[in-house]
């Protein structure tokens, strides 16, 4: 609710219990000092009425964005969580920095998010860093609703496991083109069920006894992970060429955003834009439970906080052999 005293073109708004002070005329809305009482207030409010007032936007982007680096919630992040923020916030801070964030409205963040249609994750990732932009300027008082809360994300690749053929046709396509790094992301992928940010991470040093050694980024659990027969010999026959397995150079390993880029050339050239690389952690889940796995045992490899996901494909691969066995007890009974 807007209140106005007697002086023209005075709104007073109140957010939080607090009253806060605006000259409104027209498109103009100019924040004023707290205390209508005061000399400052009544000096701003008439060097504004005669156009003396040269305002300057204090609820920039760019102040935004700073401010929020600065919060604990920021601060607290993971590393690789920070870096992956940072890649939209600085490109928002470049596209707007000096612009008013105050101005900010739900058809803007929806504007910023269909820019990137044809890039999902990048679009998503406006919505998302948008939001939580606004929740930090709303902890400032800067303003009192969120305008990217509720704003639709894309859809982009699929999060299920990859269907056989198009898993052949990636190992397929690997060979045929000697794309070394290629396959062995997919083989540590498929074998071990981790996320790529942990793949990428793997080192030599990690891989004993048949094991392969992770802290999963995500959920900072330790896991100790024995690989099957394809992936040790596939690892055996792996020229190593640094500390890591999918080495950049001697003592790094390829970034996240690099194995992911490699990998989204192959799915192009299969024609398997509608499967994410995430796609096979479910493969590697989805062929544990068809190998008659409990919910324990596939958790005890893909490290899944919550069994509702290792259900899942528990249940898909149930639902599978039971056919299996419905169907082949249909063609008994129609030959006896």
């Amino acid at each position: 609710m807007v209140k106005k005293n007697s002086k023209p073109y005075l709104a007073r708004i109140p957010r939080s219990g607090k009253d806060y002070w605006y000259f409104r005329k027209g498109k103009t809305l100019i924040r004023l000092p707290d205390d209508p009482d005061s000399e400052e207030f009544d000096r701003e409010y008439w060097a504004i009425r005669s156009g003396q007032h040269k305002a300057t936007v204090k609820t920039t982007f760019e102040a935004l964005i700073t401010s929020y680096y600065q919060t604990p919630r920021f601060r607290g992040l993971k590393a690789s969580t920070k870096a992956e923020y940072r890649r939209t916030l600085e490109l928002l801070r470049e596209k707007n920095g000096p612009k008013d964030f105050t101005k900010l409205r739900r058809k803007h963040v929806i504007a910023a998010r269909d820019k990137y249609a044809d890039q999902w994750r990048k679009a998503n990732a406006m919505v998302e860093q948008l939001s939580i932009l606004a929740r930090h300027a709303i902890d400032l008082e800067w303003i009192t609703a969120n305008p990217a809360q509720g704003v639709e994300k894309l859809k982009g690749g699929s999060y299920e496991a990859w269907p056989e053929t198009k898993l052949a046709a990636y190992e397929r396509y690997c060979e045929q083109h000697g794309l070394t790094i290629e396959r062995a992301i997919y083989e540590l992928c498929i074998g071990t069920g981790q996320r790529i940010g942990d793949v990428v991470a793997m080192e030599w040093a990690h891989f004993l006894g048949g094991y392969m050694d992770v802290v999963q980024e995500k959920t900072g659990a330790r896991l100790s992970i024995f690989c099957p027969d394809r992936l040790q010999t596939f690892l055996e026959r792996l020229p190593r060429n640094g500390k890591h397995i999918l080495a950049k150079n001697l003592t790094q390993h390829i970034s996240k955003r690099r194995a992911q880029s490699l990998v989204a050339e192959v799915r192009k050239k299969i024609e398997a834009q509608d499967f994410v690389i995430h796609g096979w952690r479910y493969s590697a889940a989805k062929e544990l439970a068809e190998a008659g796995c409990s919910d324990t045992e596939i958790q005890s490899v893909t490290g899944h906080k919550s069994l509702e996901m290792v259900k899942k494909y528990r249940q898909q691969a149930r639902q599978k052999q039971l056919s299996k066995t419905a169907q082949l007890r249909r063609n008994r009974t129609k030959t006896e």
